[in-house]
């Protein structure tokens, strides 16, 4: 898979998340309890907020601000006040590195 470096995998603790910027696109870097790593769009669709200073639990990532649940795997908000999806891109770990491939959303 193409993709750029984002970090390596041991950087990024279990339920945590990380932003990084590439091509201009903010995205949340997220492990979740289970050690799988996600990436999605950085911003909250309620508001101009950064996803990736929120909470990650039960496959989620939480907007910090207003609450907003987005799905790791879909994007999908799970509550109010946030009803527009997250874009998912695709994500690879090789050789110990996270890649994240900016150009290829999975979902919505």
């Amino acid at each position: 898979m193409a993709g750029t470096r984002v970090c390596a995998d041991s950087e990024l603790a279990p339920a945590t998340a990380m932003k990084v910027v590439i091509d201009g696109k903010p995205i949340a870097v997220v492990k979740d309890s289970s050690g799988a790593v996600h990436a999605l769009g950085d911003t909250c669709t309620h508001g101009d907020i950064s996803l990736s200073e929120g909470f990650v639990e039960d496959g989620t990532l939480e907007c910090w601000a207003h609450g907003s649940k987005f799905d790791l795997a879909t994007g999908a908000p799970k509550n109010f006040p946030a009803f527009e999806p997250v874009p998912v891109y695709a994500v690879t770990v090789e050789n110990g590195e996270i890649l994240v491939d900016a150009a290829t959303t999975i979902a919505p």
